[in-house]
């Protein structure tokens, strides 16, 4: 369940919650929490739209909780790595993870002997931030102009065209892997550590398109360097004015059922007092539910998406489990 600022904000109005519960510094004027620095662990490296949300909040989250906000990148393993550090922290809701599908929905799939934790059981939710879809992109001198182009140069040679991701696993890997099955197509995938150096990979030549989250992408789309061709979402992306010509999955393949998107979270260790993981509730949706977060995120192809309490986005992350499961048996994919 998802819910907008207006919608929250007329409820405290029905109930008669003062609506100065969403003024600045409501976080700081409960009790004494949080009484220091309150630190954003973004689980994969700088550069990435994860990175991107994360500095977003926390320069907006520091007037909201009345104390600063950094952001700590700790990449590796998928993001099980800063995950895990995340679970391990003191249990006082001054660490916060931004976690995503891949963390909390696949990696217990992909890790299945290796996995260090548990997201479910080990992190606590607070709500959803963001979510996406990712897009096929080429380079704007790729002799490929549509996506039927590249399904019948895939068909006609296959296994030539090469198609990088930002790793194995990640939403980039199980998209390409669906479409592959879908459209019965052999295009040869290539991992990197991270949608960074395969765009870089991509705009070199060095591979022939890639499948992942857009935000870092689109000042080449905007520049002419690489040209669009397909949202693996199956509704067109119109908040976006520069994406919202894209054909979707129910325009592409109709029938085939894909829906791609990919979804940030905040989560906290497990343990933490509910009434702190209120006031972190409170204050990012502060933050994120409103137009101008919304303005930043948009344009690079995000929106924002709030739960209306972290109960309600602790269900949803267990119902993701069956989605991403079959996701990642579907491709084969394995990290142990």
């Amino acid at each position: 369940m998802t819910i907008s600022r207006r919608a929250l904000l007329g409820a405290a109005a029905t109930s008669g919650i003062a609506p100065t519960l969403f003024a600045p510094g409501i976080a700081r004027a409960q009790g004494s929490f949080p009484s220091r620095t309150v630190r954003i662990v973004v689980p994969y490296a700088p550069g990435g739209s994860v990175d991107l949300t994360g500095r977003l909040m926390a320069e907006r989250l520091q007037s909201v909780l009345g104390q600063t906000v950094v952001v700590d990148n700790r990449g590796g393993a998928g993001g099980n790595l800063g995950a895990s550090e995340v679970a391990r922290s003191e249990k006082d809701g001054h660490t916060l993870l931004l976690s995503s599908a891949s963390i909390m929905a696949a990696n217990k799939f992909l890790y299945r002997r290796s996995m260090p934790l548990d997201p479910v059981k080990d992190l606590a939710p607070v709500t959803r931030v963001t979510t996406g879809t990712v897009f096929m992109t080429v380079r704007s001198e790729s002799p490929y102009k549509t996506f039927q182009d590249v399904i019948e140069a895939a068909k006609k040679d296959p296994g030539k065209l090469t198609m990088g991701s930002s790793g194995t696993g990640t939403i980039s890997h199980l998209t390409i892997s669906k479409v592959c099955k879908v459209t019965g197509t052999d295009i040869t995938h290539v991992p990197y550590r991270g949608g960074a150096p395969a765009l870089q990979d991509l705009l070199s030549g060095n591979i022939d398109m890639m499948f992942d989250v857009i935000p870092l992408s689109m000042a080449h789309v905007r520049e002419g360097r690489l040209r669009v061709l397909a949202a693996a979402s199956a509704e067109r992306v119109t908040y976006s004015a520069d994406l919202k010509d894209v054909p979707s999955m129910k325009e592409l393949l109709p029938g085939s059922g894909i829906d791609m998107q990919s979804w940030y979270g905040v989560n906290v260790p497990a343990g933490v007092a509910a009434d702190r993981i209120a006031v972190l509730h409170k204050a990012i949706l502060q933050v994120v539910d409103t137009d101008e977060f919304r303005g930043k995120m948009e344009p690079n192809g995000f929106t924002t998406i709030v739960d209306a309490t972290p109960a309600a986005y602790g269900a949803y992350t267990e119902a993701q489990q069956a989605v991403w499961r079959q996701l990642v048996e579907e491709s084969g994919a394995s990290l142990d």
